[in-house]
């Protein structure tokens, strides 16, 4: 699965996983290093990609790294900053632009005999985001490519396999940047395509035999795709000796409890469930600060699991759905992000329960565990399942949870979320839920006064939920859905519908 490799070494850019999942969209394994954490370059290694950056190569902090193991000898591919500071560290010259290039652009003037340009249309559209330009090619570099402002949009080293683009291929703005990476891998780096999500199962499940043997392994279960998926995968690699545990936390969605466990059923999981809702409304009372009922949940859930753990005998690991993204950013260029809020999921048992840890997924992408579980016959209800918290519908309680405010939340979001299947939108939008304030309003309700509770409704549109857009949902439909939330739920008679983007506004409102 790992015979060939990609090494990608990332500057700070956003969209530096953008160029990863290109790779792996190419069926070739990729990795992510930070330039001041690089691994050992081994032979499995078949080319470099360097990224972008938001910072400039004529700042005296900026981000450099020592190619002279890598340049000349391995196919090295510059991406905007990456191309900029190959000009400045090999003779040739960067300087703040006159005309900045931020958005579209078209390659008006390209090499068609470049092996990396090979197959591009004339005119092709780019996207470009930068603020310096390389005003003078590094030495012993000629020009490949060219747009009508930027001159030195695409250079080759004379006798090298190492190249640099001013623009962004990864970006789906650019029409024929796949084709280019393509180009980079296939043509130039001589990659074979073969890390596909059957080649993943198979040398995973070997994998994972090796490490486990007749080990016991305990692992928590969300009804979300990446702890389904990575369940799957062990349960392929040692049957009954995985024991799986689904917590009803009472902050699930309605009927989500019986009909997870259901699902279970027909992949032939082991799974003990555990209906532990009083446990977390008595750890939830008199809560009402965001982080305070994330930690308060956190902190059940992990008494909940290990009493269950306790259960059975002999356990030595802990399986866990974690996912490439989670990887990275602990290591990221800027070191571990500052914390916005508690993340969704555990991260992890308490040293006591002294158990090792095994994550199939870690270097998968989101898209990625989707595409390895349709390969092992996943149920698409699993597969296709919005992201949903850990904490539930405690954090989209705001203010003190309840179990009566939850009640009135889960007949809400049901509407909706049905609603969205109903009309064929579910699949349109990454994430929907619905959020409960702490606000009432007055309304009238035949000749009645009312005062009553509000709900906003969200969905959001995302490729990985680092960014998200609000969903353009036809007004038709929400007018239908908004109806229907007042007539059948009782405690509300107001329904609005949440218009931010991600960022400034983060998806879940707590």
């Amino acid at each position: 699965m790992k015979t060939q490799e990609i090494l990608i070494i990332d500057f700070g850019s956003q969209f530096t996983q953008l160029i990863a999942r290109r790779v792996r969209e190419l069926n070739v394994y990729c990795e992510i290093h930070p330039f001041h954490h690089l691994p050992e370059i081994t032979d499995n290694i078949k080319g470099v990609i360097l990224s972008g950056s938001p910072c400039s190569v004529r700042d005296e902090d900026s981000p450099n790294v020592d190619l002279s193991n890598i340049k000349g000898k391995l196919p090295l591919l510059g991406v905007c900053y990456g191309a900029q500071l190959l000009a400045n560290n090999y003779g040739g010259n960067v300087e703040a632009s006159n005309t900045r290039e931020y958005g579209r652009a078209f390659l008006e003037d390209f090499d068609a005999s470049s092996e990396l340009m090979s197959g591009i249309a004339t005119n092709s559209q780019v996207w470009m985001s930068h603020g310096d330009s390389i005003t003078a090619l590094p030495k012993n570099a000629k020009l490949i490519a060219s747009t009508n402002d930027v001159k030195n949009a695409g250079f080759v080293f004379e006798n090298e396999k190492t190249f640099g683009i001013q623009f962004h291929p990864e970006v789906t703005h650019s029409q024929d940047g796949i084709k280019l990476i393509e180009n980079f891998l296939v043509n130039i780096c001589g990659c074979d395509q073969s890390y596909t999500p059957n080649s993943f199962v198979e040398t995973s499940v070997a994998e994972l035999k090796e490490q486990l043997g007749d080990d016991k392994v305990v692992m928590g279960l969300s009804g979300g795709v990446d702890s389904s998926v990575a369940a799957l995968l062990i349960h392929k690699a040692i049957g009954k000796n995985l024991y799986c545990i689904f917590v009803d936390n009472g902050l699930l969605r309605k009927n989500e409890y019986e009909q997870v466990l259901e699902s279970y059923k027909g992949l032939g999981l082991n799974v003990i469930g555990v209906n532990a809702q009083d446990r977390f409304y008595d750890a939830l009372k008199g809560l009402s600060e965001p982080e305070a009922k994330r930690k308060a949940i956190g902190k059940t859930f992990i008494e909940v699991f290990d009493d269950e753990a306790h259960k059975i005998q002999d356990v030595k690991w802990l399986g866990q759905g974690t996912i490439y993204p989670d990887i990275i950013e602990s290591v990221s260029v800027k070191g571990p992000s500052v914390t916005i809020k508690s993340h969704h999921n555990v991260g992890g048992l308490p040293d006591y329960m002294k158990l090792k840890i095994v994550e199939p997924l870690k270097l998968l992408f989101k898209d990625g565990v989707r595409m390895v579980g349709k390969s092992m016959d996943m149920p698409a209800n699993i597969l296709g399942r919005h992201p949903f918290p850990g904490p539930g519908l405690g954090i989209r309680i705001l203010g003190e949870v309840t179990k009566e405010k939850v009640e009135i939340l889960q007949n809400v979001d049901d509407i909706f979320i049905n609603g969205l299947k109903e009309k064929g939108l579910y699949d349109k939008v990454w994430q929907a839920g619905v959020m409960l304030l702490p606000v009432q309003s007055v309304g009238v309700m035949g000749d009645e006064r009312t005062y009553e509770s509000v709900v906003a409704l969200r969905a959001v549109t995302s490729v990985d939920g680092m960014t998200a857009d609000w969903a353009h949902l036809p007004y038709d439909f929400l007018g239908e859905i908004s109806n229907s939330i007042i007539n059948k739920v009782k405690g509300i008679n107001r329904v609005v519908y949440d218009i931010s983007s991600k960022p400034p506004a983060t998806i879940e409102w707590e």
